[in-house]
């Protein structure tokens, strides 16, 4: 009984473990080009760095699972208060998180392994622009995220109501995330809104929501044993 309590407490701590690990992977992964960035900039920061971002790729493809691990405990202890639909909301939205990820991932480490070094401006420049597309797209299911585990706990009664409105209040900022288009500046794709408010938000709920669902009693049921008859 014991280590399955362990593992269920992992789990639901993993959005920690994920914070950790996405701050450790973007601070290795250093600062990307902008958008329209010259193709100097774009070769000496994909093929010059290339060791340093493979690196941060296979910590963030890590801190990726955990991103989903949490999705699952989060959904796991919304059905066992009573909260299904907000727990599948939370697997959904988690899952589509994970996938934009995977992308970011997919098109970083390919640019960094061989297209940025093979003299292809043109494609270099326009996946480069696509990754700081995404950053703005991730916002939807991000913003989801959030308002199903603040809504389903808050419902579930396992958070307090100024806990909730500050749940409410990140679902706001984290959605405001998809309005940044503008063609340059503070409100564009590689502005400062996108690239660093809204992670940062994003970043802090999860690690929030991960501690207070760590410190949670867990409501699932222990399996039941068999009746021994009676002679």
């Amino acid at each position: 009984m014991s280590s399955t309590v362990n593992w269920e407490r992992l789990w639901r701590m993993s959005g920690i473990t994920f914070v950790a690990l996405f701050i450790l992977a973007y601070i290795i992964y250093g600062s990307q080009p902008k958008v329209g960035a010259s193709p100097e900039k774009l070769v000496s920061f994909y093929d010059g760095d290339r060791t340093r971002i493979l690196i941060a790729t296979f910590i963030l493809g890590f801190a990726v699972l955990n991103l989903l691990w949490f999705g699952a405990a989060l959904n796991s202890a919304l059905r066992d208060a009573g909260q299904g639909g907000w727990g599948a909301a939370a697997t959904a939205s988690s899952a589509a998180v994970g996938a934009i990820l995977f992308v970011l991932i997919a098109i970083g480490s390919a640019l960094a392994y061989s297209i940025a070094g093979s003299g292809n401006v043109a494609l270099t420049a326009g996946l480069n622009d696509v990754l700081w597309v995404c950053t703005v797209i991730i916002s939807f299911p991000a913003a989801m995220f959030v308002m199903s585990g603040s809504f389903g706990l808050w419902r579930a009664g396992h958070i307090s109501d100024s806990i909730f409105y500050a749940g409410v209040a990140a679902v706001v900022l984290v959605l405001l995330g998809g309005t940044t288009w503008a063609s340059s500046g503070f409100w564009a794709p590689d502005g400062a809104y996108s690239q660093y408010i809204t992670v940062i938000i994003f970043l802090a709920w999860v690690g929030v929501f991960s501690g207070i669902l760590s410190r949670s009693p867990s409501t699932a049921r222990a399996p039941e044993r068999a009746a021994v008859p009676t002679p």
